[in-house]
């Protein structure tokens, strides 16, 4: 199973980056002039998001700043050891949904505490690829586009992150056991 999961993780990558430029020149889509136009349209974004980003960042700061982090960990740690989930991974599993950049440090802190290829270190990665910054996109992205009501998107972003968490869990164990 191992040597399935490293091939597929090698090939997935090459093979959509491929699949796309194959398709779209296949589409006759002038594909040069496509990512050009993309590119313009994206830096017009970053301007408009800059309010958004600034505002999330200085929230997770305070955050992490003001001690609440340690306290929720300190709260949850008796659950945690109940259904076998490392506590020093659940700081990833709570700041994910609000920051990606917060969450690749603590992802990075961990691998290099804990090794690439440690229970840990596994978990963090796939618990880092198997969800998103559902605040994040929120906060930003649809406040670029002024969405107001967002109680949906918030109730499903926050759900699917975790369902993500618990299938890494479960992926992890069931693969690298």
């Amino acid at each position: 199973m191992y040597a399935l999961v490293t091939q597929l993780s090698v090939w997935a990558i090459p093979f959509l980056l491929s699949y796309v430029l194959v398709y779209a020149l296949y589409k006759k889509v002038p594909v040069y002039d496509t990512f050009i136009f993309g590119a313009k349209s994206g830096f017009g974004t970053a301007i408009r998001i800059m309010p958004h980003l600034v505002g999330m960042m200085v929230a997770i700061t305070i955050f992490r700043e003001s001690g609440a982090l340690d306290v929720l960990l300190r709260l949850l740690r008796p659950v945690l050891d109940l259904v076998h989930f490392p506590a020093e991974v659940l700081p990833l599993s709570l700041l994910r949904p609000i920051t990606g950049s917060g969450s690749l440090a603590i992802t990075t802190d961990l691998i290099a505490q804990y090794g690439p290829d440690s229970y840990i270190g596994r978990l963090a990665s796939t618990i880092q690829g198997s969800t998103d910054t559902t605040l994040y996109v929120l906060t930003v992205y649809f406040g670029a586009v002024a969405v107001r009501n967002t109680k949906y998107a918030l109730k499903v972003g926050l759900m699917s992150d975790f369902i993500g968490v618990i299938a890494s869990l479960l992926v992890v164990w069931f693969v690298f056991g």
